[in-house]
């Protein structure tokens, strides 16, 4: 309970558990900038940490919105919710909005219990690379291309060089490795809820209908249903990072400082790429 609200007399305080919730919307990946906000722990953890402190609730409620994007980001994020978990002893219930896919799904297993609507998206437990090759746009317009390195393998992948056999193989392994740790934690965090179905791990994403049949959530119903039937009717919700409450509020970005025409245009451009990386990341779930 916060300290205020011991000093408060039981008479004078308002009926009703107070959940804190987490929302988790946008594609994962470092970097962002102040017209656009990304999702990374560098955002994310301040909302983590005020929301597992609130003493009060045995719940922390986290709500997932993601595409997807960098494995590292997303496993961070959710190392960090199960080590507040366990530092604050709390439960973790996560609620799947459009999709929790890829780096999305590998959050929300630091849930001790995923929901899901029927139609939303959720799996997609694999490794995804790409990108574009100019080879022959250089050429068409006269622009050579100098790359000076010392090591032989500095400039692999280089999207302006001819694709090579060798460096799509190197990159193979590399996502490999990765899938196999994000094999490993599905298995650590669903267990024997998940179902003996092979293609769980290829990489295909489901509705929410299937991904329950598969054991990869653990009901369908909406957040505000699931508390109150969990925690009373007079439970509430308070978002966690936002200057109003969840229910029909907005939800502010974050805009810190003010800018110089010259931030501003780099933000801008620098918004650009990071934008259409993340419109492909929400397409390839049909969104």
């Amino acid at each position: 309970m916060d300290f205020l609200t011991r000093l408060t007399p039981k008479r004078f305080r308002k009926k009703g558990m107070v959940i804190p919730v987490v929302r988790l919307s946008g594609a994962i990946m470092t970097g962002g900038n102040q017209f656009k906000p990304t999702l990374n722990l560098a955002t994310v953890a301040p909302m983590l940490e005020k929301a597992f402190a609130k003493k009060a609730s045995p719940v922390v409620v986290i709500s997932i919105n993601s595409p997807g994007g960098s494995p590292v980001q997303s496993r961070l994020i959710f190392q960090r919710i199960r080590a507040l978990a366990e530092e604050k002893d709390k439960k973790v219930l996560v609620f799947v909005e459009d999709v929790a896919a890829s780096g999305g799904y590998m959050i929300a297993l630091a849930g001790d219990e995923i929901f899901a609507d029927p139609t939303s998206i959720v799996g997609s437990i694999g490794v995804v690379s790409g990108g574009f090759g100019f080879p022959e746009l250089l050429r068409k317009i006269g622009v050579e291309r100098r790359v000076y390195t010392a090591g032989e393998n500095k400039v692999i992948l280089d999207p302006f060089q001819p694709e090579k056999e060798g460096d799509v193989e190197y990159l193979k392994t590399l996502q490999l490795e990765i899938h196999k740790v994000f094999i490993e934690m599905v298995k650590m965090r669903r267990g024997e809820r998940l179902a003996d179905d092979p293609t769980i791990f290829s990489g295909l994403f489901w509705t929410g209908l299937r991904g329950l049949e598969l054991g990869l959530i653990d009901g369908l119903g909406e957040m505000r249903g699931v508390v109150k039937r969990r925690f009373g009717k007079d439970a509430k919700l308070e978002l966690i990072g936002g200057t109003r409450s969840l229910f029909g509020r907005r939800v502010p970005g974050v805009l810190s400082r003010g800018l110089g025409l010259g931030e501003i245009a780099g933000s801008a451009g620098a918004g650009l790429a990071e934008g259409i990386e993340e419109r492909a990341l929400w397409s390839r779930y049909g969104l």
